[in-house]
């Protein structure tokens, strides 16, 4: 049985309020490896990225969340949507298939304490 590969963006959420994130391409992503194996894989990726600014590549991104699948709705929320989080956060014991990353799917990559801070007090500053 042969792995399936796709091509996958995961979006590196830095600050909720300020919208600072970055998006980051990857191709030949193994959807038969788990969620944990692949938090993993972007962790130590992200690190060694030269094009990324340091407060990206030092952060502490712990939790996946999808945010838009190929051929499907988009939210309105510029930086991650706040909603379905039980049906979108991606859990660490299931494979990225299981979790529902499909071809073309878009992740938010961030901090799961910022996320909630964010959450009780939704308010972008420009």
């Amino acid at each position: 049985m042969s792995s399936e590969s796709v091509t996958v963006t995961v979006r590196l959420i830095r600050s909720f309020e300020h919208r600072n994130f970055r998006p980051v391409l990857y191709h030949d992503v193994n959807l038969d490896q788990t969620v944990k194996e692949f938090i993993a894989f972007v962790k130590k990726d992200v690190m060694s990225r030269t094009g990324l600014l340091p407060p990206f590549r030092k952060y502490t991104y712990d939790t996946m969340k999808i945010i838009h699948q190929a051929h499907g709705s988009k939210t309105n929320e510029l930086v991650v949507s706040l909603e379905d989080d039980d049906k979108l956060i991606l859990a660490e014991d299931s494979t990225l298939k299981v979790a529902g990353v499909a071809n073309e799917t878009e992740l938010a990559f961030f901090c799961m304490d910022d996320y909630r801070k964010y959450k009780t007090h939704p308010v972008a500053t420009w």
